[in-house]
């Protein structure tokens, strides 16, 4: 088996945008999509990062307003998840 690796991205939050929902919980609820794009200018480092990840969209969908803010950068690591074993039958 290959070893896991991790892949450290940058992104922008572009927007965040508030919406009813109902789906999930009895009561109406709001649910928050912060949209992310990838970093490609601004730094020296944006430009590293761009130079290895040139583009890229994220959508994250959350219940809490105030996870990120728009105009900010974030780094995003991304590690494989192991596959759980089966449970006994």
């Amino acid at each position: 088996m290959p070893p896991i690796q991790t892949v450290r991205c940058k992104f922008r939050c572009n927007s965040v945008s508030k919406r009813l929902d109902s789906g999930y919980q009895k009561e109406p609820k709001f649910i928050y999509t912060y949209e992310f794009s990838a970093v490609y200018s601004g730094s020296a480092e944006n430009e590293r990062f761009f130079a290895y990840t040139p583009s890229g969209q994220l959508n994250v969908g959350a219940f809490k307003d105030d996870l990120f803010e728009p105009g900010k950068e974030y780094y995003i690591d991304i590690t494989a998840a192991p596959v759980p074993a089966l449970a006994a039958e």
